[in-house]
């Protein structure tokens, strides 16, 4: 993994794990709902952005490994794999 976006990840990982944490001590003492759902939802958007992350990593590192190989079609079907979960 390329030292930039695994340092990236790391932090919004991070990020996350402190909402997370934020989001249960809101349930513990019974917060709004509304603000729980937000709050939830925050951690989703940042959950994509380190998928997006590890998808450009991928992308510039192991897919562009296989296409240079021989393997285009192995990493053709990766990606696509990858688009399909995202449009989830």
């Amino acid at each position: 993994m390329h030292k930039d976006i695994k340092q990236k990840a790391l932090r919004r990982l991070a990020i996350v794990s402190g909402q997370v944490q934020g989001i249960k001590k809101m349930v513990e003492e019974d917060k709004y709902c509304i603000d729980i759902i937000t709050q939830s939802a925050a951690v989703k958007e940042a959950l994509s952005g380190v998928e997006d992350l590890i998808l450009e990593n991928h992308l510039t590192t192991h897919a562009a490994h296989q296409m240079m190989s021989g393997k285009g079609k192995q990493a053709t079907e990766e990606i696509l794999k990858v688009y399909k979960l995202k449009r989830k």
